[in-house]
């Protein structure tokens, strides 16, 4: 009943109807650190709407897992990696029924404007250049789009010869600030950070085919320990309207229709 007024009324008579003070209300969001130029885009929707104020963390989802079933105190987590919010679910900290999938991300490889390696010709072949002696990716262990790096470099059989060109950054935005510093030739990195203003003035990319690596299905979930679990679901809906969905695209996300509300999904 919640998530259906909610798509029909605007946020602020949301909260009136739920008892939620927008203008005291303050919701905390963990969210995956390929949103780091997006989501400031929407939280800012957001708050206007709403007059309601998000407090954004943003790192590698892996780590943010951990924190919550360690008693991290957020209210919706948004990851890169549909996988973790469903072990959440499946262990009890978070609510099945708020259960979003918001866009599917792309992997990039990302390089100084001087580099003159072919990746249209080469793809990530060209990385095996000798030229190349650092290459940045998220750290596998804990970030979805290291994983998805490391699935791509497999499926070109250069993962072994390449690997002790690797740096690993503990999240994805840090392997695209290792490039943009100088502490590595190359990055594997997300789409959504190379397309941010600005970026284009400071490197350019190659988009990884798609078919190289397992989708990045990203979700967002309500946590049960949240103390704005109204608001919490007021936020997952917006993440589910034109104006998000219009954001998320234009960073290069992929936004399937209707699917992916709730765990079975």
């Amino acid at each position: 009943m919640i998530r259906r007024i909610g798509r029909l009324i605007s946020p602020l008579l949301f909260f009136a109807l739920t008892g939620v003070s927008a203008q005291s209300a303050e919701l905390r969001v963990a969210a995956a650190s390929d949103l780091s130029f997006v989501l400031p885009e929407i939280v800012a929707g957001f708050e206007k709407q709403s007059g309601a104020q998000v407090k954004l963390s943003l790192g590698s989802s892996g780590n943010f897992a951990a924190q919550i079933q360690n008693g991290a105190p957020f209210d919706v987590f948004m990851a890169a990696d549909i996988s973790y919010p469903r072990k959440l679910i499946e262990a009890g900290f978070a609510d099945a029924g708020t259960l979003f999938t918001y866009g599917s991300g792309r992997i990039v490889v990302w390089v100084p404007k001087t580099n003159k390696l072919d990746f249209e010709r080469e793809g990530l072949r060209a990385l095996a250049d000798g030229h190349v002696s650092k290459i940045a990716i998220a750290n596998p262990q804990h970030a979805p789009y290291g994983r998805a790096a490391v699935a791509a470099l497999t499926h070109e059989r250069i993962y072994e010869p390449l690997k002790p060109k690797l740096v690993l950054g503990e999240n994805v935005s840090q392997a695209a600030q290792f490039v943009q510093s100088g502490n590595a030739d190359a990055g594997i990195v997300a789409l959504s950070l190379v397309l941010a203003p600005g970026m284009s003035d400071k490197g350019k990319y190659w988009v990884v085919p798609i078919h190289s690596y397992p989708p990045l299905e990203q979700a967002a979930v309500v946590m049960k320990s949240s103390t704005q679990p109204q608001l919490a679901r007021a936020f997952i809906e917006y993440l589910g309207s034109p104006a998000a969905k219009e954001l998320l695209r234009r960073y290069g996300f992929a936004i399937d229709t209707p699917k992916s509300r709730g765990a079975a999904q």
